[in-house]
């Protein structure tokens, strides 16, 4: 039973989403098919791009790593497909990519950690390995960032589970399965 075989159009959703719409064909060039379906809810699109966009300590490139572990965890192939496309377009090679969704990096120790508690904290649900807290404080980071990772690791489960329940067609170039040998 597929209830989502219909993605919303701008003319399917309220005159709030139609404007958000607007201004997402503006940036983006196109409406992702997941933000259309955030639309199917008068409000939901508007409260996930405020929460996605809002102001954070970590960089465009740091956000782009919890996405890839994260999206990799709960494997979202919308996801993964859509933050390889901009994992691309922040600096990062394919094998840098595959490494990321992996859970680290082997070129940049500062990404490694970040990617490796995104990992931890996805897969065990917040209950993040204290080693694993440690190596994150010990390559930089601040209390300030582990609250933001958290906040974003909440972001991004929230697409991931969004994708796995509705299965909308994946509307990016869909990104290569994981063989690298995760950490």
């Amino acid at each position: 039973m597929n209830t989502f075989n219909h993605i919303p159009s701008r003319e399917d959703v309220s005159t709030n989403n139609q404007a958000i719409f607007d201004n997402l064909k503006k940036a983006v060039g196109f409406v992702p098919n997941l933000y259309a379906t955030y639309a199917h809810s008068d409000t939901a699109l508007e409260n996930y791009l405020n929460f996605a966009n809002a102001k954070t300590s970590l960089s465009a490139k740091e956000k782009e790593v919890v996405n890839l572990a994260v999206s990799q965890v709960n494997d979202c192939l919308y996801c993964l497909s859509a933050h390889t496309a901009i994992g691309k377009m922040n600096g990062f090679t394919d094998a840098q990519i595959l490494e990321l969704r992996a859970g680290y990096s082997s070129v940049n120790n500062k990404l490694d950690a970040l990617a490796k508690l995104a990992k931890n904290i996805t897969e065990n649900r917040g209950k993040t390995d204290e080693a694993v807290l440690e190596n994150f404080f010990n390559a930089g980071y601040t209390k300030g960032n582990l609250i933001d990772t958290i906040a974003l690791v909440g972001d991004k489960t929230i697409s991931n589970y969004i994708h796995s329940t509705t299965q909308v067609p994946v509307d990016f170039p869909v990104a290569q399965p994981l063989e690298l040998e995760t950490i």
